[in-house]
C-alpha cells in the first residue's frame, strides 16, 4: 500500500471523476474496468457493514459445509488464497499495467483490496477457531485477539486511520491475518495433519516478515543481514513455543466420556463418569472416550494424556480419520492405577505437536 492515508468517500468519488474525465482513454477496456472498479470501491465505501457481512456468512457457510462434505468449503477456502495471491503481486500487476498502459492500480483499490482480504479471511477462520478453542487454557487469547482483529478491519476510522499509518502494527496484523488463514486452508484443502499445518504456515509468516525486517534495520549492511537472520529465527522460535496458544482449527471434539464400558459394536459410551470408586476403578480400569471431527481425508495423531492432580502419568496416542460428522470416535483405556488414585484426574485430548484439542475430568472417591 503505497498511501496508508484514510481515504474519504469524497476522496474516492473524486479519483473516479478523474478517471472517468481522463482524455483520450475513454475507450480502452481496462480503462472502463477500472473506472467499474472504483465504483464497487466507492459503492462498498457506503456500505461498509456488507463486506463483514459477507466474510462472516462465508465463514460460518464454509464451516457448515465442512461438515456435511461438501467440495463448496474448500472453493471458498481456495478463494480467499487468491484474494492474498492479488495481494502479493500487487506491485507486479502495477509495473506491468503502467509499462502497458500508462496507467497503475488506483491506490483507493489497492487498500480497499486489502481491507477486504483482512476482513474476508479473519470471518472466514473465525467460526473453524471459535468452535476448537479450550476457553479455559490460552486458546482464548488468541482467538479473542483474532476477533478484535476482525473488528478492526470493519471500522474503517481505525483500521485506515490508526492500524494502517503504523507500519510495524499493520504488518504483524497483515502477517497474523495469513497466518491463521492458512492454519485453516492447509488442513481443509490440502489434507496437511495440524502439526505440518503449523510448521508450514509459521515458515510461511517468517519468510513474509523478510522485507519488513530487511528495510526497517538501518545498521551497515554485513551487519544488518546477520541481524535479520538472528530475528527472523527469533521469531520463528517464539511462534512455535506460543503454539500452545493455538487452537488446532479443524480438530475439535463432539463428544467425550470417562466410563468403564465400550460397547465396540456401537462405537459408544455404556455411561458417563463423574466419579469412581477407587476399588472399582482398581478392578475395572477406565475408558477415556472421544469423538474428534477432522475434515474429510484428513488423518491425525492424537494423544491422551492422563494426569493426576496435575501430574502425568501415562501418555497413550491413538490415530483419527476425518470425513465423519459426528467426529471420528476412539478411546484409550487405562489399566494400571497408582495403589492410591484418589483424588482429582484429567485426561487432556492433544494435537501431535501439544495442542490442546479439549479435557476430560473425573475424581476418583
Amino acid at each position: 500500500m503505497k498511501d496508508e492515508s484514510y481515504p474519504t468517500t469524497e476522496a474516492l468519488v473524486a479519483s473516479l471523476q478523474e478517471t472517468e474525465s481522463a482524455p483520450g482513454t475513454s475507450g480502452s477496456r481496462l480503462t472502463r474496468l477500472k473506472r467499474r472498479g472504483l465504483r464497487v470501491v466507492v459503492w462498498l465505501r457506503r456500505h461498509p457493514g456488507l463486506i463483514a457481512t459477507f466474510g462472516f456468512v462465508s465463514g460460518v457457510s464454509s464451516f457448515f459445509l465442512v461438515e456435511r462434505h461438501e467440495g463448496v468449503a474448500r472453493a471458498m477456502a481456495v478463494a480467499m488464497l487468491a484474494g492474498w495471491l492479488l495481494l502479493v503481486l500487487e506491485r507486479v500487476l502495477d509495473r506491468a499495467l503502467k509499462r502497458r498502459f500508462g496507467f497503475g492500480l488506483p491506490p483507493a483499490l489497492v487498500r480497499y483490496l486489502t481491507q477486504f482480504t483482512h476482513q474476508e479471511s479473519l470471518f472466514f477462520a473465525l467460526p473453524f477457531f471459535f468452535a476448537s478453542t479450550s476457553w479455559n487454557s490460552g486458546q482464548a487469547v488468541f482467538t479473542g485477539a483474532l476477533g478484535l482483529m476482525a473488528l478492526v478491519a470493519i471500522l474503517d476510522p481505525v483500521y485506515f486511520g490508526r492500524l494502517a499509518t503504523r507500519r510495524w502494527l499493520f504488518l504483524g496484523y497483515h502477517t497474523l491475518t495469513l497466518f491463521a488463514l492458512l492454519l485453516v486452508v492447509f488442513p481443509l484443502v490440502l489434507r496437511v495433519p495440524a502439526m505440518a499445518s503449523y510448521q508450514l504456515a509459521l515458515a510461511l509468516a517468517v519468510v513474509l516478515s523478510f522485507p519488513t525486517l530487511t528495510g526497517a534495520i538501518s545498521v551497515p549492511r554485513w551487519w544488518r543481514g546477520l541481524l535479520v537472520l538472528a530475528l527472523l529465527a527469533a521469531l520463528g522460535a517464539a511462534g512455535w513455543l506460543a503454539r500452545l496458544w493455538v487452537p488446532p482449527a479443524t480438530l475439535r471434539l463432539t463428544q467425550v466420556a470417562v466410563t468403564s464400558v465400550v460397547d465396540e459394536a456401537q462405537r459408544a459410551p455404556a455411561e458417563s463418569l463423574r466419579s469412581i470408586e477407587a476399588g472399582r476403578l482398581l478392578a475395572e480400569g477406565l475408558y477415556a472416550y472421544t469423538a474428534i471431527h477432522a475434515p474429510l481425508g484428513l488423518s491425525e495423531k492424537v494423544v491422551h494424556v492422563w494426569r493426576h492432580e496435575g501430574r502425568v502419568v501415562d501418555r497413550i496416542e491413538l490415530e483419527v480419520n476425518g470425513g465423519r460428522a459426528e467426529g471420528y470416535r476412539a478411546w484409550t483405556r487405562k489399566r494400571n492405577f497408582p495403589d492410591d488414585p484418589r483424588g482429582r484426574w484429567q485426561v487432556q485430548v492433544l494435537a501431535a505437536d501439544d495442542r490442546m484439542i479439549g479435557t476430560l475430568r473425573f475424581r476418583v472417591e
